[in-house]
């Protein structure tokens, strides 16, 4: 299968994942919007970076595939054996890693993924990345200030983990960081 069948198969797998599901809006008059534009920021934050860093990415393809299918474990009924079966052994491997241990205490979990992430190849420590930035922008309007405090703070330590992942992401996350300050104050 060519590559762009291949992303094209993967996005409807997620699709119909994800369906029903919605972003939280940031307020409560906005609509709140498919999930499926998450997926496919995120995706598109991916293929970005994958053109404009300087590091030579040796599979690109898998990163863009995880991508696409990074929250489908942690947020629907689709399992990682589901992944393995229609995406490969590669592709379930990043996706676990981007999936937190729900079994363990919240304040555990991110730490617990990143360890996961540091072992898998930088394309797909590159999706965590490019997750965060397209997740810091304006939260929903239900997060209180210490929320999105602790938001921040997680972001940090991400990019402290992960930035040797990839230069062009690591730059693009260290500038939403400072941008998202306008949330907290």
């Amino acid at each position: 299968m060519n590559t762009t069948d291949l992303y094209r198969k993967t996005l409807e797998f997620a699709c119909k994942a994800h369906e029903g599901q919605k972003i939280p809006s940031t307020s409560e008059k906005e609509i709140a919007l498919p999930y499926f534009l998450h997926i496919t920021e995120v995706m598109t934050e991916t293929l970005i970076a994958f053109q404009n860093t300087e590091e030579k990415n040796e599979n690109q393809k898998l990163g863009v595939l995880v991508a696409i299918l990074h929250d489908t474990v942690e947020d629907t009924d689709v399992t990682l054996e589901d992944i393995e079966k229609e995406f490969g052994k590669d592709v379930k491997n990043g996706v676990w890693a981007m999936t937190k241990d729900e079994t363990l205490p919240k304040d555990k979990q991110m730490a617990d993924s990143l360890d996961k992430l540091l072992k898998q190849p930088k394309e797909i420590q590159a999706v965590k990345l490019t997750d965060r930035i397209v997740n810091l922008k304006q939260p929903p309007h239900y997060w209180n200030i210490e929320k999105r405090k602790n938001y921040q703070k997680e972001a940090k330590f991400i990019l402290e983990k992960l930035k040797d992942a990839n230069s062009y992401l690591a730059k693009r996350l260290a500038e939403k960081i400072v941008a998202y300050e306008e949330f907290i104050f």
